[in-house]
């Protein structure tokens, strides 16, 4: 008998322990695996391995199931593919298992909101439903629940959708895609691929939602023709052309009201949007595009209205977090890439902008335009400033390298500019803070540490210039 079981897991994980819990519950034996340590409480795996992996180790499984913090494309797992082993993820073993309606959501940018939002309006209708994937409860888990729920709503990542080749979900949606987090794919174009595997098994019968962006035309024809319902949305000037081609999104009426609308019964539904709490253009889609999946389902308009406008988003997301030395403070710390920042600068006439980071690489230029137009001043945080700098005086707008979180909100309270408060720094946090929540928690808890009497600046300390 061979020292090794069938199946082995790499990456110790959240993902990677609730497939451990999984395949404990079906009775398989399995090692697992871990570049930098084994975390296996309440796990009994027949054998650990920590360390770089080993190609010639991964040859002897029969399958690997790989968490997504591993690179698809590390060369152990090439090889073990070219040796005829089989390799994927947990959304693989979810989707052979899972029996119910399943709703699944993708894209680079407000993923976690519509998903939220989502399985919030799919709870009115009989039958349980929650969220899982990306967000929430590991997908494994609901498996091992005493009653499936009748609808899953799916959060999922580029990694765990090109870790399987089997989903079929009833209803799927792509939010955008950007250039983020291409530094683990091959190609923008292999990130791109990976996230459109989501619609690769959709039939007669099923139901797509994609940007009315022109990018997406192709993929969209060939859902019709496979009999795919397709949605389109997005935003669009009311009574063009375009407008009358969405099916929801953000439609504007004259120069001050904007509307956001879902169809329904072959009827446009809407909503004012200064009658729904979440700011910005982006969110209002985001909303609108899990409305129409409400309604696809059969959630009442009347029940979708009422917990749109109750709906306050969730922390970290162009939050409002308070007011404090006669300025809103706004917490957009999930803006982890250029693109999602300047969705979030647009939402205000003019900020005070706290930004900075962990670049990845990504290119900050395409922002100057939006940064010009609505940036009074800026604030640096991060180890590595200098891009911010370079993209900041180009876009010819008041900046300071601050450093930290509590000395930027400090240097924003002393600010002349009557603007509002924002973070929302289009990068990632891991140079000075453990996530992006940290980095959100650091600014609310500076924001609210804040004396009625705020220290000037001393001549020596650096100011915007």
């Amino acid at each position: 008998m061979s020292s090794y079981p069938e199946f082995a897991i790499i990456g110790m994980g959240r993902s990677g322990m609730s497939m451990a819990r999984y395949l404990m519950r079906q009775g398989i034996a399995f090692d697992v695996m871990d570049e930098t340590s084994c975390h296996c409480e309440g796990i009994a795996p027949r054998q650990q391995f920590t360390g770089p992996l080993d190609a010639a180790l991964l040859c002897r499984y029969r399958q690997l199931l790989v968490s997504p913090g591993i690179p698809w494309q590390h060369p152990a797992l090439q090889a073990a593919r070219a040796a005829g082993v089989k390799v994927c993820g947990d959304l693989e073993l979810f989707a052979s298992q899972f029996p119910c309606a399943l709703y699944t959501i993708t894209g680079t940018n407000g993923k976690t909101t519509a998903t939220h939002l989502l399985q919030q309006l799919l709870q009115h209708l009989p039958g349980d439903c929650v969220s899982a994937g990306n967000i929430g409860t590991p997908m494994l888990d609901v498996l091992d629940a005493e009653h499936l729920p009748q609808r899953v709503v799916l959060e999922l990542s580029s990694f765990q959708l090109e870790r399987s080749a089997g989903i079929h979900p009833q209803w799927a949606v792509l939010l955008n895609v950007q250039p983020d987090h291409a530094d683990m794919h091959d190609s923008a174009e292999a990130y791109q691929a990976a996230k459109l595997r989501l619609f690769a098994n959709q039939q007669a019968g099923d139901t797509a939602m994609l940007p009315m962006d022109h990018q997406w035309d192709d993929v969209c024809q060939q859902l019709y023709d496979r009999g795919v319902y397709v949605h389109r949305f997005g935003f669009a000037q009311a009574g063009e052309l375009m407008a009358e081609t969405l099916s929801a999104g953000v439609l504007r009426h004259g120069r001050k009201t904007w509307r956001l609308f879902w169809h329904q019964l072959g009827k446009k539904e809407q909503i004012n949007c200064r009658h729904v709490s979440l700011r910005g253009l982006h969110q209002q889609i985001n909303m609108a595009v899990a409305a129409q999946g409400a309604a696809d389902a059969g959630v009442p308009a009347d029940v979708i209205r009422d917990t749109l406008i109750r709906f306050r988003g969730l922390p970290h997301r162009l939050q409002y977090v308070g007011e404090t030395a006669g300025k809103a403070w706004y917490d957009d710390s999930k803006a982890t890439n250029p693109t999602a920042a300047i969705a979030a600068l647009r939402s205000f006439e003019r900020v005070i902008w706290i930004c900075g980071g962990l670049r990845k690489g990504l290119d900050l230029t395409p922002m100057i335009p939006t940064v010009r137009q609505h940036v009074s001043h800026a604030l640096i945080i991060g180890e590595e400033p200098d891009a911010w700098v370079d993209m900041l005086t180009q876009a010819e707008v008041a900046h300071a390298i601050a450093g930290n979180m509590e000395r930027a909100v400090h240097m924003a309270v002393n600010l002349q500019s009557a603007s509002d408060v924002l973070l929302s720094p289009a990068a990632a946090s891991q140079d000075q803070f453990a996530n992006y929540a940290e980095r959100g928690r650091a600014f609310v808890n500076a924001m609210a540490s804040l004396s009625t009497t705020i220290p000037v600046l001393s001549s020596d300390e650096d100011t915007p210039s």
